[in-house]
């Protein structure tokens, strides 16, 4: 069987000599699919995403990229392989325009950013109208679309997304998932974490559940959101 595009197999692990916070915990996403990770408060979410980007130490299990060992990478070394990483909070520069945190996003590049630059604007025309506006002055859910293009700016093969649609409107939600959709058809291969399980699984391709740093459950997106236990103890029944 073929290896998927990314793994993170069996982790164990967790932040400086604290306590492990993941328990033999394996995510993993193909090549232009949506993978989604959902479960409780202080299920390990967002400590699993981070891990697979190199921001803690594992213990156990290792980070395969295309088959290679990635697990001793630093996070800067893992965006020179194809990963981005998008965080939840402090993701983009309040004091830079739009477009000047789009051009902060291809600061690794050394060719012509201007295609990329107007493929993110036909993915945010939003963006695009407001390019020379302050960035701290936008709401909530175009901040996430600067953030988002930002880091489709280094033409990633992984875009990770820790909880992408927190603190907006359902439309907005909405929105940012259709075009989470469309990124995910040129190829980019998604993994994100979520609060908004039900909405989230909808649109993954595959859904891990975690309950205290362990998978729980394991399955497409479809088969979670029909699964009768999945939906009594994380989807409200």
């Amino acid at each position: 069987m073929t290896e998927p595009f990314l793994i993170g197999d069996s982790m164990t692990g967790g932040y400086g000599k604290g306590p492990d916070i993941l328990h033999d915990c394996t995510i993993a996403v193909n090549r232009g699919e949506i993978a989604v990770i959902v479960g409780p408060n202080g299920a390990g979410k967002s400590t699993a995403m981070k891990a697979v980007f190199g921001m803690l130490d594992l213990h156990g299990g290792a980070v395969r990229l295309q088959g290679e060992d990635i697990s001793s990478l630093s996070p800067q070394a893992r965006v020179a392989k194809g990963m981005a990483f998008v965080p939840q909070n402090q993701n983009i520069f309040t004091s830079l325009t739009v477009e000047e945190n789009l051009e902060m996003g291809a600061f690794l590049r050394r060719d012509d950013i201007g295609k990329t630059m107007q493929q993110v604007y036909s993915l945010f025309p939003i963006l695009k109208d407001k390019r020379n506006q302050m960035a701290g002055e936008l709401s909530g859910g175009q901040r996430q679309q600067v953030a988002v293009g930002r880091a489709l700016m280094t033409e990633p093969q992984l875009l990770m997304l820790d909880e992408p649609t927190a603190g907006v409107s359902p439309i907005v939600m909405d929105e940012l998932f259709d075009r989470i959709i469309e990124v995910a058809r040129t190829g980019i291969s998604i993994l994100m974490v979520e609060q908004n399980a039900r909405q989230a699984l909808a649109i993954a391709d595959k859904g891990y559940v975690l309950v205290q740093g362990r998978n729980a459950f394991t399955d497409t997106g479809k088969a979670l959101l029909n699964d009768p236990e999945v939906r009594k103890s994380f989807l409200g029944g």
